[in-house]
């Protein structure tokens, strides 16, 4: 029988104070449909054929013959952004070490070094000293690897104390950001914050304008974001990175290249049109179109029995205030308003991505690499949209646990270097049923 708003907000209400009655708890991942994955309201029906095209790409598993290698994290980019819908963020079970991507005397010596597990998440492998990504595995060894291809990976063994991880962001709703004009991001570093926040943006080092995209604000667009990812977490040269990585700077042996460079490219002989780009520009539209995820419930809404999503409790509508008081959304800013942009679904839209876009010093917490004018304590704030069913937390996937990611923003409110840290403090000067509200409410995101 259906209970109806009122009564439906009162029965939450009572679960949740039971829930709350002893100490403050992460609801974990919600359980239920995604809400992710769908393309975004109102996109043309040839726009929509270009994001059904992206979708399909973005799920292939590439070999050697595709280009694969010959260094690699993964075989297909849904692999790493998979949770809760395709584009998401890392899965449950980690494909690094389940998928049979790479041969099983690579990914022993990963796994016998806990560097990866199958229990996640996905990782990328960076050094401190050099910043730069030392990816996991090669295609020695694999069926159809050119022969005299005999490369070996990283010696990860011999720089344990040298490694930096980091796990997939989600690209729901990238489309959002990426029309978010700057004016706007510069408008929200320049505003006045409370709580010691401060932040500013990132910088394209060759035209001088505002980056949004990666941990650190590092990536000016989709374009560069998915040509770059498909250059260094699967190996394959494109119109945007059109070389091979090799290993530390140094190229690998030719005999390892099996195709030409760059081995993505534009199909020139092909006419059905969305067969024409290359993988990259389809990722690329795959990315913009796709939807932002949809919120379990509706904050401070009476609705009738018949919509589809219900009012929040009143657990959830009180946490929500309290991000605002406390000082959660100085950084995590609920809502940018997008821009003029060419693709009508896109333009003049509010973007409800819990993010300012901006760099902000994280104290201990940063990872010491420094990517443009993010330094290395700095990190972009994350957009929370999706929060709720994420399975992994900060930039190296540290935690399951959203309350330890909370308090990691600043040592527990222990880190005066941290930006986060007075908020930090904030939470924790809250109530045990406070802080249970707040989590309940970042779990409906």
């Amino acid at each position: 029988m259906f209970l109806g708003a009122k009564n439906l907000l009162t029965f939450s209400s009572l679960v949740v104070a039971v829930i709350t009655a002893s100490a403050q708890t992460d609801p974990g991942p919600r359980s239920g449909a995604a809400g992710a994955g769908a393309p975004i309201a109102g996109l043309t029906v040839k726009e929509g054929k270009f994001f059904a095209d992206g979708q399909s790409r973005f799920q292939e598993v590439d070999g050697i013959a595709n280009g694969l290698g010959p260094r690699f994290n993964l075989n297909s980019c849904a692999g790493c952004h998979a949770q809760p819908a395709v584009g998401g963020s890392s899965p449950a079970s980690n494909p690094q070490v389940s998928g049979n991507v790479a041969p099983a005397t690579q990914v022993n010596a990963l796994t016998s070094l806990g560097l990866i597990s199958l229990s996640g998440p996905v990782r990328e492998i960076r050094f401190q000293s050099d910043g730069g990504v030392h990816d996991l595995f090669t295609i020695s060894g694999m069926s159809g690897a050119p022969a005299g291809c005999n490369i070996s990976q990283p010696n990860f063994a011999a720089n344990l104390s040298n490694l930096i991880f980091r796990i997939p962001t989600p690209t729901f709703g990238a489309g959002l950001i990426e029309a978010i004009p700057e004016s706007t991001i510069m408008a929200h570093a320049a505003a006045s914050k409370p709580f010691g926040i401060r932040g500013h943006v990132n910088r394209n080092g060759n035209d001088g304008t505002v980056t949004r995209f990666g941990w650190k604000a590092q990536n000016k667009s989709l374009a560069i974001f998915a040509g770059e990812a498909y250059n260094v977490e699967q190996g394959v040269s494109n119109e945007l990175f059109s070389d091979e990585r090799g290993e530390a700077g140094s190229p690998d042996p030719s005999v390892c290249y099996a195709m030409a460079n760059p081995n993505d490219h534009t199909n020139y002989d092909l006419t059905q049109p969305q067969s024409v780009p290359s993988d990259v520009i389809a990722f690329a539209d795959f990315m913009r179109f796709l939807a932002p995820p949809t919120p379990s419930c509706l904050l401070g809404a009476i609705v009738s029995p018949s919509t589809a999503i219900l009012p929040c409790s009143a657990s959830v509508n009180y946490g929500s205030a309290l991000f605002d008081s406390i000082g959660c959304s100085a950084c995590h800013v609920r809502t940018m308003q997008t821009g003029n942009f060419t693709t009508a679904a896109l333009a003049n839209q509010p973007a409800k991505l819990f993010s300012d876009l901006l760099v902000h010093n994280m104290g201990a917490l940063g990872d010491g690499i420094a990517q443009g004018a993010a330094g290395p304590t700095e990190f972009r704030t994350a957009p929370l949209w999706g929060l709720g069913q994420r399975l992994f937390f900060l930039h190296d996937g540290r935690t399951s646990d959203l309350l330890a990611a909370i308090g990691d923003h600043a040592a527990g409110g222990r880190d005066s270097s941290s930006e986060a840290n007075i908020v930090i403090q904030n939470f924790n000067a809250l109530t045990t049923s406070q802080k249970q509200d707040l989590l309940n409410f970042l779990r409906t995101l």
